[in-house]
Formats: C-alpha cells, sequence, structure tokens
C-alpha cells in the first residue's frame, strides 16, 4: 500500500483498506457504517433522526409528511440557491422542511475539491467507497481524475519535482492506460504555466477546473447522495424544449429558456411567423425563376428570365433588401444560382440548353470566371464544394464537371444526366439527382459511386438540411417529399402543393430547420412543419406560379418567394412590422390564410 506522504498517496486497485482509521480531518458522518445520516434510499429523512450542530435536543419536523417527489423538489431547490450564494436561505429551507438537502459525506467532498484540499478528498473518496460500495474499476477512475488535478496544479505553480513524483508515486500505481502517462509525462517538457494550460486544455488553478473536476467526480456518485450539478436547470431546458417542439410555429433562435416565460406555457402565434409580406421586389422585367440568400444571411440574389442577375444587400433590423447590383448573365435567363460558401462568390446558370457557368465576384459585381467546354454542352445546375474553392457542375445532357473557382475544369464525369447538384461538407461527396429518377453519391477523387434513393417519378429539383441528414425533393406530378438520408427511406409527402412539370425550388429553413416551404402552381407559397403532412401556412399575394423559395440562414423570420409574375417577395412577421407601408402598400392587404 502506497503511503499518503503529504499528497494523494493511493494503493493500488486491488489492495484492502480500513476505510474508518488514520484519515485526518474527517469524521464518520453515520458513526459506523451504512447509510450516512440525511439520505436514505435517494428520501430526505427526518431532522429528528440528525442530531443537532451543538449536540443539543433535537426537533421534530415535517419531512415524515412529504412525499418522496416533494423531497426531491426540495433539494433540487436547495442546490439551486446554493448555487446563487443564498446560503442562509437554504439553511432555512432546510430547517422548515426537515430535510437534509446534501449528505454531509458529499458536501464535505464538495468543499474540499473546491478548496484543493487533495489529502482530504483522499479521505473523502474512500469513506464514500465503504458507504457505497464504488466498484474498484470506478474508485481507479476517480482517483486518476484528482490526482491529474492535483499534479496540474503543481505544474502551474511551478513544483515540477513534487509533479514528478506524484506521477511516480501515485499515478502509475493506478496502472492508466500508457497513451494517458505519456500525456501527463509530456506537460513536465512546458516552460510556463501558460504552455501547460494550453497544452493540457485545462482553464488553470481555481474554482473553474474544480468545479468541472466535481462534476465528473459526480458521475460516479448516485443522485441519491450528491445531485447531479445543475439538476433544476436541466430539467427546466427539457421541459422547454418539450414546448418548444410542440410548437408548430416557433421561430426563435435562442436557446428555450431564452425566448419563453417559467410561468405561462409556451406557445407562439402566427404573428411571430413569417406570414406578411415585408417588401415586394420588382427590378426584373420578367418571369423571376431563382433566389437565394447568402450563407451569411447578409445578401441576396435573385435570377430571371431577362438575364438579369440583380444582388441585394440585407436589412436585418426591417427585413428588407437594397439593391446592389444589376449583373447581365446568361442571355436565355438565369435558372440557378449558387452562393460560395464564404459568400464571396455566385455561380449562375442558364436553362436547359445553356453552355455556360458564369462566375461572379458579389462584392464588386464583375464578373470573375466563364466555364464553357463546348457549345453543345448543357449546364444547368451548380453547387460548392465548402471550402469556396472548387465547385461542380452539370446538366441534362450528361455533362458533368468538378472545376477550381478559376474555372478551370479538373475532373469530369461521363454520361450522368444531372438535374440536381449539391455539394456534401466533406468536401468529396457530391449528390447528383439524375434522369433515372435517383440520387446517388459521386467521388471525384476515387470515382466512386453509390446509390442514395430512388423515387418513382422525375426529380425537378432537391436540396439537403444543414445536417445533411434530410434531402427535400420535389417530384413532378407528386409535390414535396421529405427523405432521410443516413436510412435512406422516405419520411413524408406533404400535402396541398400544385406541381407538374415546372421545376420547383423548396428549402428548409426557421428555426432549427423545423420548418420545409415551396412554391407551388397555384401561386401560393406553402409552409409545413418536418413533423406534418399538412400545411401550417399559406402565403397569399403572387399572381402566378411561385417558382422558388429560400430562407434567411441566420434570420429565422425571413422568407422570399420569387415568381413569374416577376416579382420576389419578402416574408417576415407581422409583430416585426409595426403596421409599416412598404412600397405604398400596407402590410394588412398581405395577410396570411393559416
Amino acid at each position: 500500500m502506497q503511503t499518503n506522504g503529504g499528497g494523494l498517496g493511493y494503493p493500488a486497485p486491488e489492495d484492502d483498506f480500513d476505510h474508518h482509521s488514520g484519515m485526518d480531518g474527517v469524521d464518520d458522518c453515520d458513526g459506523g457504517g451504512g447509510v450516512p445520516n440525511g439520505v436514505s434510499n435517494g428520501e430526505c429523512v427526518p431532522a429528528a433522526a440528525v442530531s443537532s450542530p451543538d449536540g443539543g435536543t433535537v426537533v421534530e419536523t415535517k419531512a415524515s409528511m412529504l412525499t418522496r417527489s416533494q423531497q426531491e423538489v426540495i433539494r433540487l431547490i436547495g442546490q439551486f440557491l446554493r448555487n446563487l450564494g443564498l446560503n442562509r436561505t437554504v439553511e432555512q429551507l432546510a430547517t422548515e422542511s426537515g430535510c437534509i438537502l446534501e449528505d454531509p459525506t458529499a458536501s464535505q467532498l464538495r468543499q474540499h475539491v473546491m478548496d484543493g484540499k487533495w489529502e482530504k478528498v483522499d479521505s473523502d473518496i474512500l469513506q464514500l467507497q465503504s458507504i457505497l460500495s464504488v466498484s474498484s474499476e470506478n474508485l481507479t477512475e476517480m482517483r486518476l481524475l484528482i490526482l491529474e488535478q492535483k499534479y496540474l496544479e503543481m505544474l502551474e505553480d511551478g513544483k515540477a519535482h513534487e509533479a514528478l513524483d506524484c506521477l511516480r508515486k501515485h499515478v502509475t500505481p493506478l496502472k492508466p492506460n500508457n497513451e494517458k502517462v505519456r500525456q501527463l509525462t509530456s506537460y513536465l517538457m512546458c516552460s510556463s504555466s501558460e504552455d501547460v494550460r494550453r497544452l493540457a486544455k485545462w482553464s488553470g488553478k481555481g474554482a473553474a477546473s474544480r468545479g468541472k473536476l466535481l462534476e465528473s467526480l459526480q458521475a460516479f456518485l448516485p443522485s441519491s447522495l450528491m445531485v447531479p450539478p445543475q439538476r433544476l436547470m436541466t430539467l427546466l431546458n427539457q421541459a422547454a424544449q418539450r414546448q418548444v417542439d410542440q410548437c408548430m410555429f416557433h421561430c426563435y433562435s435562442d436557446s428555450p429558456l431564452d425566448s419563453m416565460s417559467l410561468l405561462t406555457d409556451h406557445v407562439c402565434s402566427k404573428e411571430q411567423f413569417p406570414c406578411v409580406t415585408a417588401q415586394i421586389l420588382t427590378d426584373s422585367t420578367e418571369d423571376v425563376w431563382f433566389c437565394r440568400f447568402s450563407p451569411d444571411g447578409a445578401k441576396f440574389a435573385t435570377g430571371a428570365k431577362d438575364g438579369s442577375l440583380i444582388i441585394y444587400d440585407v436589412d436585418k433590423e426591417s427585413y428588407t433588401m437594397k439593391k446592389k447590383h444589376t449583373l447581365a448573365g446568361q442571355n436565355n435567363g438565369i435558372a440557378h444560382i449558387s452562393w460560395s460558401p464564404d459568400s464571396a462568390y455566385i455561380l449562375t446558370c442558364g436553362p436547359e440548353g445553356s453552355s455556360e457557368v458564369i462566375i461572379w465576384n458579389v462584392e464588386t459585381g464583375q464578373q470573375k470566371t466563364k466555364v464553357m467546354q463546348a457549345n453543345d454542352d448543357s449546364l444547368t445546375t451548380a453547387s460548392w464544394h465548402r471550402d469556396s474553392s472548387r465547385f461542380v457542375a452539370g446538366g441534362t445532357k450528361g455533362h458533368f464537371y468538378q472545376c477550381n473557382v478559376d474555372g478551370n475544369v479538373v475532373a469530369t464525369w461521363e454520361g450522368i444526366r444531372v438535374q440536381g447538384l449539391v455539394c456534401l461538407s466533406d468536401d468529396r461527396t457530391v449528390l447528383a439527382a439524375d434522369s433515372h429518377h435517383r440520387i446517388r453519391a459521386y467521388n471525384f477523387e476515387d470515382h466512386t459511386d453509390f446509390e442514395i434513393l430512388q423515387e418513382h417519378y422525375p426529380i425537378m429539383s432537391f436540396t439537403v438540411n444543414e445536417s445533411e441528414q434530410r434531402a427535400l425533393i420535389n417530384i413532378a406530378t407528386q409535390g414535396v417529399h421529405l427523405w432521410d438520408l443516413p436510412s435512406k427511406s422516405l419520411v413524408r409527402k406533404f400535402i396541398g402543393v400544385t406541381q407538374t412539370f415546372y421545376t420547383i425550388h423548396s428549402c428548409f429553413g426557421g428555426f432549427n430547420e423545423n420548418f420545409v416551404a415551396s412554391g407551388s402552381e397555384d401561386c401560393l407559397v406553402y409552409i409545413w412543419h418536418v413533423k406534418g403532412e399538412e400545411s401550417i401556412a399559406k402565403l397569399e399575394g403572387h399572381t402566378r406560379t411561385v417558382n422558388c423559395v429560400h430562407w434567411n440562414p441566420t434570420l429565422p423570420g425571413m422568407l422570399a418567394s420569387a415568381s413569374d409574375d416577376g416579382t420576389v417577395r419578402i416574408w417576415a412577421p407581422e409583430s416585426t412590422l409595426s403596421s409599416r407601408i412598404v412600397d405604398g402598400m400596407q402590410e394588412s392587404e398581405d395577410q396570411t390564410q393559416l
């Protein structure tokens, strides 16, 4: 058995201990073995079972009349109040309720850890082992956590020799894995306290790191002995999140507790959802085929039948746009737009039969380069890799290229009739919808491909959500389908949208991408919650087919729709507009039918 030696001297895990002798500064809280005073199978016991601090008379209390749930709530409240520093209030709560809010041994352990009294922490852990029958494996893990904290604090204090002694005499006998030993040994080479903290990814000696250690130790102890950290707030967050999940119109990116009151049930009204026209853009002279917000949400672009690419600055306060550039793009119209992930460039593609992809500098409005391999090429869709230095482009005539940002073709894939493209975040995998009603994954580096999903009707367009777990597909004559990509299974068919063989682009959006929006040939914008097939909103205002919709990725309350009527509508929550008049039209004229 290793001796204490003024530090945390632990015996090897298999050795036996005398848990109630020779432990400085630790009193037996239960006068022997068994369960400590104050806790009985996770319940509070009457204070009558515990001697008063001065050894005087014992006072009868109400604890025996409380249910288990009531007692646990009192313990949670006590922990919450203690975290706020209201210690006298905690004492009064314990006195009036008759509940011991935390086992004395647990309180002792907490105090000793926060004070950095590692010899006493040693004794506390050994005492807990005898009380709770902590397994030898868990006991070893707890010791290693404590020793690592002590070791790092020694190094930060410049006590390299003491730290080395701790490593040799106390850590090594516990037989940690070799990688852990090498890692701890490497810290001895640090020349300063800053290097120790940086290399160990450790916040340094003090309340933060010791509090984190205490949380790690609590994972090995039953909640009846020591309530898990921040337990009341954890429960409140879970309850709030459940209400958010059930709220069909929730459109806030704040954490649940920050966006609601605990005093009432949470319900978002339609006034907090983007259902009212905030602005109508009429800068295009013909049908608007495509629209897209930049990844940073600060800009917006539209592509139209007249070949114009119009770029706007987004005012996130007023939910409106201000025109930045009007550019002459493809002669036969712009049918597709793709922003580079860094929001610096835009790719534009034309409709079927268009043979070129144009790259634009967003800030200057200048054409950076043009990709065109042959006059008979058909390049109608494109997508950027996440590094913003490469992109892929393809079309329905079987041309499928990978290019760099300078427009040079660096790889090709023959014979793939591409209807839509999405580059995944691994910077290798490209999802492509093809003329066989399927989506396949392609890797240009090793020239491998595999099937993702198969539909029964032509895929007109598709997109994936930010987590790349779900795909949203517009199907000819069928409408909008939601697929789960990992399981390759159809999740839901959304009801309501009208789509024949026009290309309509739908999108994910809103808070946590919990919503789906799509245009329709009946002039409406449809919005669904991802958990339901029936639409929760139908946005009226357009007079012809709505070709494309897109949600601002950084502003959950802002949605845009582009139509064959030559306009783009910006939708916002009624509550944010305060009855403003935009473009001479009162918002009330464009109220949404829900």
